[in-house]
């Protein structure tokens, strides 16, 4: 296998990469490899990619199959990667990049680490750093064959275009599609309406809310609104249906990495904590002082949750 060579799946939706895709070639760029991004379908933004790291841009078209589907996606890899022959898959720790890294390591017999937040090769080998048992551990774990497929958590880096790039080279790959892409039909598509927040597995900020908003969550998308920021709710709330699973953090739910968490009415429970503990900044808001999540908490404001969130909302719109 190559060491030298790095190869990056490129996440795009309309058109434009996504800003998780940015971060994985920046982390790239830094690895001092050369740099192999892999665009499925579509027409890729060569310079935006090359700016951010990019010094080769594979656009794949799977024939045979749906683009979108994870096998397909997997047929796409595994070409570029037997061609390029590089020893280091970077994705993003999405729903769909680690079920992507899954089918790709049965295949392949990759190693595998999933919500990394650094990458670096030592002693002749590809190293991921995580943090486990809900941030109580920080591991180091090798890929210890030829090929270490890592997916990276979404903010582990931030997203640096270069001032100067040097253009990309575009690779244009025709793949047959596998018999597993090839058994499936897509009968038709519908986008979920998200409104103007980011998603929350890729937000920057995200405000959850827990059993202390007592089934109201205007309070927490008024303040999750002022701050451009996606909004979560811990398992209780999804449960009792006061917002949808869709919403839930934890070990259970979606694994998120903003830089900043604001928990309002949070306890902050094991099982909760296993899914927002590589949060850069955690502010807690809770009537209870004895609340778990004051223990790991950056900031903590003990009060009544009817008058702290207005008060802090109206302050922070004041701001803007």
């Amino acid at each position: 296998m190559n060491d030298d060579a790095v190869v990056v799946l490129v996440d795009h939706a309309e058109g434009a990469a996504r800003p998780t895709s940015l971060e994985l070639l920046t982390l790239a760029r830094r690895l001092g490899r050369d740099v192999h991004a892999v665009w499925i379908g579509s027409t890729p933004p060569v310079d935006v990619l090359a700016a951010h790291g990019a010094g080769t841009v594979h656009r794949v078209d799977v024939e045979g199959a749906d683009p979108g589907l994870t096998a397909s996606v997997v047929d796409a890899l595994q070409a570029v990667l037997g061609d390029v022959g590089a020893s280091l898959l970077l994705v993003a720790s999405t729903f769909e990049g680690r079920e992507a890294a899954a089918r790709l390591a049965v295949r392949t017999g990759a190693g595998v680490v999933t919500g990394a937040s650094s990458v670096a090769f030592e002693d002749g080998r590809w190293v991921a750093r995580k943090s486990v048992l809900a941030g109580s551990w920080d591991t180091a774990c090798a890929a210890t064959g030829p090929l270490a497929v890592v997916a990276v958590a979404p903010h582990a880096v931030r997203a640096e275009a270069l001032p100067d790039p040097a253009p990309a080279r575009v690779v244009e790959r025709t793949v047959a599609a596998s018999a597993a892409a090839r058994a499936v039909t897509v009968v038709s598509r519908a986008h979920r309406p998200t409104g103007d927040r980011p998603p929350l597995a890729e937000a920057e900020v995200v405000v959850v809310g827990g059993r202390g908003v007592d089934g109201d969550f205007s309070g927490v998308e008024a303040l999750a609104d002022v701050l451009g920021a996606a909004v979560g709710a811990t398992r209780v709330a999804t449960d009792e249906g006061w917002i949808g699973h869709e919403a839930q953090v934890g070990q259970t739910g979606v694994t998120i990495s903003p830089r900043l968490y604001v928990g309002v009415g949070v306890s902050g429970a094991v099982h909760h904590r296993g899914g927002m503990d590589a949060a850069g900044t955690v502010v807690a808001i809770n009537n209870d002082p004895d609340a778990p999540i004051f223990e790991f908490a950056d900031y903590g404001v003990v009060g009544d949750l009817g008058e702290v969130l207005p008060a802090l909302t109206a302050a922070l719109r004041a701001r803007r």
